[in-house]
């Protein structure tokens, strides 16, 4: 069974950063993309970044320029997947998730980020 542990949310003043971890443990068989999703109080699950395994990275359009995503591969890193999160917005508030293999694979738990003053 895979488990994804989110870490690195919190409450951050607009334009500020915040840098969110995710490990993968458990069995994994393959990963063929490792990403992050967000969800807004009211609103519908939202993609936001992922990489594949080539290490290509993709963002959606609201945070392209802002976030930056990164995996780790060394070999006691576990998987463990990184989103840098720079220019916040209050916009930007949301529950974030880390996925393996898109909407059909693995969630975690979920992490809060609120960015307000």
């Amino acid at each position: 069974q895979v488990q994804l542990v989110e870490s690195g949310g919190g409450l951050v003043q607009p334009g500020g950063s915040l840098r969110l971890s995710c490990t993968a443990s458990g069995t994994i068989f393959s990963i063929y993309t490792m990403g992050w999703y967000r969800q807004a109080p009211g609103k519908q699950r939202e993609w936001v970044a992922h990489v594949n395994g080539g290490g290509t990275t993709n963002y959606g359009d609201s945070v392209k320029g802002r976030f930056t995503i990164s995996r780790d591969n060394a070999k006691n890193a576990k998987n463990t997947l990184y989103l840098q999160m720079n220019s916040l917005k209050p916009e930007d508030t949301a529950v974030y998730y880390c996925n393996i293999n898109g909407p059909a694979g693995n969630w975690g738990q979920g992490t809060q980020v609120t960015v307000s003053s």
